[in-house]
C-alpha cells in the first residue's frame, strides 16, 4: 500500500472513526484503525464489533493495499504535521509516515485479522436535514436509561413513516418526545419501529460535530439512513455508520402521558432556569426535590426547597396561570434537564394533579414533549 493525501484530510478521518478505539485487550487489533485503499478509494475504518465506521477520504492511491495501525498513535502524530502533503507506505509491519522533513514508521498489524464492517441492503431510504436531526437527537438523548435491567430502555425508540420520524426516549423517571420531518426512498414498510442505541447515537453526534467536506452541509444538508431487520446504515457525508439495533419491545409511553390537565402555567424559560438553579441548592441529597406551586388568582409560581440541613429557599415568578390551585413535586435535575433542550422564550407546563406526570413544551411548540413524573410525598 501507498498513498498520498492532505494532512486536513487524514486528521478529520482519523478523528471520526478514532473514538471507536479504545483500550481492548482481549482483541488488541480493535485499538487500531484500518487505512485500506482500493478501487481508487482511500478508507479509515473501526470498528468495536458494535459499530462500525468507514470514512473515505481524497488522495492519491500509487499502490492498493491495507493495514491497520493503533487508532491514537497515528492520530495524535498526524495532528501535528503540517497542513501540507502526507505519503504514507507500508512497508514490511510498518507503516511509514512522511510529510516535509517530518518522517515516522508506526508498527501496525495485519488487515487480515480486522472484522469485517456489517453490509446493510441499500433499499429503502430514509433522508432528513442534519440541523433538524442534529437538534432532534440534542433533546431526546439526555432521557435515555444508562441502566441494562431493561435494555430497550437503554436506546431511542424511531418510529418511522414516510413523512414522520418520532424520536422518544424515557428512563420510567421522564419522558422525551420529538417530531421532524422526513423523505423517503425506494420501497419501505408504512410504519416502523426501531430502538438505536444511545452510544451509536452518540457516535452519530460526534461525526456530526467533526466531518468537514464539499458533500457536507449543516443547514442544507440532509443525512441518509438504510435499516434492515437488525442493522442500521447511517450516511452522512462521505462517513458511514454500521450499527446494531436494539432488540425487544419499546413501552407504549402513550399511556403516561396525560390526555388533559387542570392547570397550564406560562412562564418565562430564562427565569424558570434560574429559580430551579437556586431551589437546587437546598433540595434534599438523594431526591433532588424541590415544590412547583401556582396558586389560584395569583398569575405566580412558586419554587421552594426546603433541607433540614442547609436551609430552605423560595422564588416566586410572574406567570400565566390558568385552572385550578395546583402543584407538585419533582426532581430539579430531571425539570431542568427538559426546560434546558426547550429553546423557546417562554415555558408551557401542564399539570393535572400532584401525582400525574406534568408535561412541559415550548409556548408554541407542537413537536416536542417532555414529560416528568412526580416526587410523591
Amino acid at each position: 500500500m501507498k498513498i498520498s493525501s492532505l494532512q486536513e484530510n487524514l486528521k478529520n478521518g482519523l478523528q471520526i472513526t478514532g473514538h471507536l478505539s479504545g483500550k481492548n485487550i482481549n482483541l488488541p487489533i480493535l485499538n487500531n484503525v484500518m487505512i485500506e485503499a482500493r478501487d481508487g478509494e482511500i478508507k479509515l475504518i473501526a470498528t468495536d464489533l458494535e459499530i462500525g465506521i468507514v470514512c473515505q477520504i481524497r488522495g492519491k492511491i500509487e499502490e492498493e493495499g491495507s493495514f491497520t495501525v493503533d487508532s491514537k498513535i497515528i492520530s495524535d502524530y498526524i495532528s501535528l504535521l503540517p497542513n501540507k502533503k502526507v505519503d504514507i507506505e507500508k512497508k514490511d509491519s510498518e507503516l511509514l509516515i512522511k510529510s516535509e522533513n517530518y518522517k515516522t514508521s508506526v508498527k501496525g498489524m495485519s488487515a487480515e485479522d480486522y472484522p469485517v464492517i456489517p453490509q446493510v441492503e441499500r433499499k429503502g431510504c430514509y433522508k432528513v436535514k442534519i440541523s433538524e436531526f442534529k437538534k432532534a437527537l440534542s433533546q431526546v438523548i439526555f432521557a435515555v436509561s444508562n441502566s441494562e435491567t431493561r435494555i430497550e430502555l437503554t436506546g431511542v425508540l424511531f418510529n418511522l413513516s414516510n413523512k414522520e420520524l418520532t424520536l422518544a426516549s424515557t428512563d420510567s423517571y421522564r419522558l422525551a418526545e420529538k417530531k421532524i420531518k422526513i423523505k423517503t426512498e425506494g420501497e419501505i414498510p408504512e410504519n416502523r419501529s426501531i430502538i438505536i442505541p444511545a452510544k451509536t447515537l452518540q457516535e452519530v453526534t460526534k461525526i456530526l460535530a467533526i466531518a468537514r467536506n464539499e458533500n457536507f452541509d449543516e443547514n442544507g444538508g440532509e443525512l441518509s439512513f438504510y435499516v434492515s431487520d437488525n442493522q442500521i446504515l447511517i450516511i452522512i457525508g462521505n462517513t458511514e455508520l454500521v450499527s446494531r439495533l436494539i432488540e425487544g419491545f419499546y413501552p407504549d409511553y402513550g399511556q403516561i402521558i396525560p390526555q388533559k390537565n387542570e392547570t397550564t402555567i406560562i412562564i418565562n424559560r430564562a427565569e424558570l432556569i434560574r429559580a430551579i438553579k437556586a431551589a437546587s441548592i437546598f433540595s434534599k441529597s438523594g431526591s433532588n426535590d424541590i415544590n412547583l406551586d401556582f396558586p389560584l388568582g395569583k398569575n405566580q409560581a412558586i419554587i421552594s426547597s426546603t433541607s433540614s440541613q442547609s436551609g430552605d429557599n423560595m422564588t416566586e415568578l410572574d406567570a400565566t396561570v390558568n385552572g385550578v390551585d395546583n402543584g407538585i413535586v419533582v426532581n430539579y435535575r430531571y425539570l431542568l434537564d427538559g426546560v434546558n433542550a426547550i429553546d423557546s422564550e417562554n415555558i408551557r407546563i401542564e399539570i393535572t394533579n400532584s401525582n400525574t406526570p406534568c408535561v412541559i413544551r415550548g409556548e408554541d411548540d407542537k413537536d416536542y414533549l417532555y414529560i416528568v413524573m412526580p416526587i410523591k410525598q
